[in-house]
């Protein structure tokens, strides 16, 4: 269950060292929305389709209820909104998600930038960088946006 948000933010911060596999799974929750997150704001303007976007690949990817879903998008967008770098949360998934979640992660990140129907170039270099900084090969990152270009176009 999520704690308060301030919970979360220092769970999120604190040192790796001596944290609890709840508090571990917090700051991975977090990281990984945070990411999601950046997306939708590269975009100058935030759709609801975006915003559900995130929400669905939160749900997919970690077992949260609504309401512990919309605490953490809460949380990511006040994150996201005082952070200056991607590093901090590239580097938590670097260390503790495998190559193919972080691959997952950067598809993710092409869903919500596809959600409505309009890739602009700022989602595009978000997602660049921080595929980048998850040491995502070339060609993972190409199929990634493949592979969410297809599910966003609609069926004939």
């Amino acid at each position: 269950m999520l704690r308060t948000l301030k919970d979360l933010f220092d769970a999120f911060t604190a040192p790796p060292a001596g944290q609890s596999p709840a508090d571990e799974a917090h700051a991975l929750q977090l990281a990984t929305a945070v990411l999601l997150v950046e997306v939708m704001r590269a975009d100058p303007a935030i759709t609801d389709a975006e915003r559900d976007a995130v929400l669905l690949a939160l749900r997919g990817k970690f077992s949260l209820r609504d309401d512990e879903l919309e605490r953490l998008l809460e949380l990511a967008h006040e994150t996201a909104h005082t952070a200056y770098d991607y590093q901090r949360f590239t580097s938590l998934l670097n260390e503790r998600f495998t190559q193919e979640q972080k691959v997952r992660v950067v598809e993710a990140m092409w869903q919500v930038a596809y959600a409505d129907d309009h890739l602009d170039a700022h989602e595009n270099h978000v997602i660049s960088k921080v595929a980048g900084l998850l040491h995502v090969t070339h060609g993972e990152y190409i199929a990634a946006k493949m592979r969410a270009r297809e599910a966003a176009q609609p069926a004939p």
